[in-house]
């Protein structure tokens, strides 16, 4: 009995270890997804080296050295207050990550919880969530965003908090219809049947069965939850001078765009390029995601 118990679980193991090598294999395969890892771990990378890397105090005038075109001193150049903008938006990386962060764990739990308790109970309980979560998607992201963030006020935790009551809807839709799909199988009927509670069978085995796609969603919108917190920034509803927030860092030189360009590009570029990373990271798990690419 024992050795056929180790047999099962050495099975196990190669299958799983057959699993990770076909992934790898698949990953390696996606040229784009391996751009897009790269891109994300470089971001990541200077977020947390930032005080490594950034040769000068993010937040520190000097007036003297106001406006000054990029240099071997001053790579990005300074804006209108004499601060290094490349400095900047080292430490703006920190802010970012931060963001996607808790923006990507607030949303998702709320719709997850949403989602999955909608598509279980179904009936009355479905109706009232569902209902709800159509009124958020009414409205487009970045104008209920920027309502939302009016409303609680200027800040980086506010418009944390604004973009997450904005993000959670399309993650209770696919929770909801993975959750309707599982409750139907036979399985789950079983233990039902054997006295599981509702709780125990949502958290056990409904949760998990839908994480799969739950998690592929949440990479794919990491890229917009960069550009919305970069609006917020830009529009002076999200971080406050002198953080260096990329959007706020964008909105510094608005003023000064025709002569004094490096203020507002350097850090759009880097918008630009994380969002793009992002993507293509998210498109990369997706595929290698699908039963259909995976055979």
């Amino acid at each position: 009995m024992e050795a056929e118990r180790s047999n099962i679980v050495v099975s196990k193991r190669k299958l799983m270890l057959e699993d990770w090598k076909h992934t790898l294999y698949l990953w390696r395969q996606n040229k784009l997804a391996m751009i897009g890892t790269v891109i994300v771990v470089f971001f990541i990378a200077i977020a947390i080296f930032a005080p490594l890397i950034a040769p000068y105090d993010p937040i520190k005038v000097d007036l003297s050295q106001a406006l000054l075109s990029p240099s071997f001193e001053h790579v990005f150049g300074t804006d209108q207050f004499g601060r290094d903008i490349f400095s900047r938006v080292i430490y703006g990386a920190r802010i970012e990550v931060g963001i996607i962060l808790l923006v990507t764990v607030i949303s998702g739990t709320i719709g997850i919880a949403v989602g999955i308790t909608a598509g279980y109970f179904g009936g009355a309980i479905d109706e009232i969530l569902m209902r709800i979560t159509d009124i958020f998607l009414a409205f487009p992201n970045l104008i209920l965003a920027m309502a939302l963030s009016a409303m609680l006020g200027r800040g980086v935790f506010n418009a944390i908090i604004a973009i997450s009551l904005v993000g959670w809807t399309v993650i209770a839709r696919l929770s909801r219809a993975e959750a309707m799909k599982i409750k139907s199988l036979p399985y789950i009927e079983a233990i039902r049947a054997l006295g599981a509670g509702n709780l125990r069978i949502l958290l056990l085995h409904v949760l998990p069965m839908c994480m799969s796609p739950v998690l592929v969603q949440l990479s794919l919108r990491m890229g917009s939850i960069i550009l919305t917190a970069a609006g917020l920034g830009f529009l002076g509803l999200g971080a406050q001078p002198p953080t260096p927030e990329w959007g706020a860092i964008v909105s510094d030189g608005r003023s000064y765009l025709v002569d004094q360009w490096w203020i507002s590009t350097f850090p759009g570029l880097f918008i630009a390029l994380v969002v793009l990373g992002f993507n293509l990271l998210g498109d990369g798990i997706r595929d290698i995601m699908d039963p259909r690419i995976r055979r």
